[in-house]
């Protein structure tokens, strides 16, 4: 596997965690999910949980959330979420998970539930608790905790699920046990692939596209195969989304324009190229109609600004977002 350094699990966990909490809770989680008022919403906390727990030198930590939420009775409490993914259990874990819980508690007089999700490698390492005694003194400290690791067997109910969040778990699984980066590309693709199966609507599948593309790094050479895979895979579906995939059609665009600028001047060839894929890309989002409307403004831009436009469509909404 890549290096731990190469991969970035923290951004992409907090993301999710973010952006998809009900369902993180519903498909990890379930009886506490069914526990809470979702029609009152959640409120993330980040700064409290900066606040009690920034001196707290107990190893690193990943994509901590504290959320607050209501339950069905009424009553508000706060959510702890610690997502340990190391490649190596971590010793320390446990004694994060009480040390920020009571802080939290101590502080802020509210109810604290803490949930350990773990996403190591290591099928033993499962600390449920915290435990400690001495001269009849004595402490224990429970918590629900998540092992990814066992998701494995139930893969299937994970490709099948309506809960959009199954793809970040199968996400990290792919990333953190496949044997070689040919077969992390390999999985990629399929993750992706399903999320076009699924039928799911433009937002939905940059968003979990994003998280798949953060979480499954791939070498350079790899990673233009698998994004010639997903271009050829909306071609053929012919839906008008614009993924990560068109990352490879603008740097396609430069070299076309950097070889036509061997013959006819580097500048001018580059211009060239950005521009012609940039009228690609409006054509596959917006239309040929707007291809052809907009055609003359593309051709007389210089490099620089069709390199702005470009990267604009990644996500613009509509073509005057584009070229505002």
């Amino acid at each position: 596997m890549m290096e731990e350094s190469r991969n970035d699990y923290d951004s992409p966990w907090k993301e999710a965690l973010e952006k998809r909490f009900p369902e993180f809770l519903a498909l990890l989680f379930p009886s506490i999910y069914a526990e809470v008022d979702w029609r009152r919403g959640q409120v993330f906390l980040d700064k409290e949980l900066q606040q009690v727990v920034q001196d707290a030198q107990l190893g690193r930590r990943y994509a901590d959330k504290l959320v607050k939420v209501w339950a069905r009775d009424g009553t508000e409490a706060w959510v702890l979420i610690h997502v340990e993914v190391q490649g190596e259990a971590e010793k320390a874990f446990a004694e994060r998970m009480y040390v920020y819980h009571y802080r939290l508690f101590d502080r802020y007089r509210v109810d604290v539930v803490s949930l350990g999700v773990l996403a190591d490698t290591t099928m033993t390492f499962r600390p449920d608790g915290y435990r400690w005694q001495r001269w009849g003194c004595e402490l224990t400290f429970r918590f629900p905790v998540v092992k990814l690791l066992d998701w494995e067997g139930r893969w299937l109910e994970l490709e099948t699920s309506d809960n959009v969040f199954a793809v970040v778990v199968m996400a990290q699984l792919r990333a953190k046990t496949s044997r070689d980066a040919d077969e992390r590309g390999d999985w990629k693709f399929r993750l992706v692939r399903l999320l076009y199966e699924r039928g799911y609507e433009r937002a939905l599948i940059l968003e979990l596209f994003r998280l798949i593309d953060w979480m499954i790094r791939l070498p350079d050479g790899l990673e233009r195969q698998f994004l010639e895979s997903v271009y050829r895979l909306e071609e053929a579906k012919k839906m008008p989304y614009v993924t990560s995939a068109e990352r490879f059609g603008i740097e396609k665009g430069k070299q076309q324009g950097l070889q036509q600028g061997k013959q006819q001047g580097l500048q001018q060839g580059l211009q060239q190229g950005e521009a012609a894929i940039l009228l690609r890309l409006i054509e596959r989002k917006y239309g040929a109609e707007a291809a052809a409307a907009c055609r003359e403004r593309v051709l007389q831009a210089d490099a620089e600004t069709l390199l702005v436009w470009s990267e604009r469509i990644l996500s613009a909404d509509t073509l005057d977002e584009v070229f505002r």
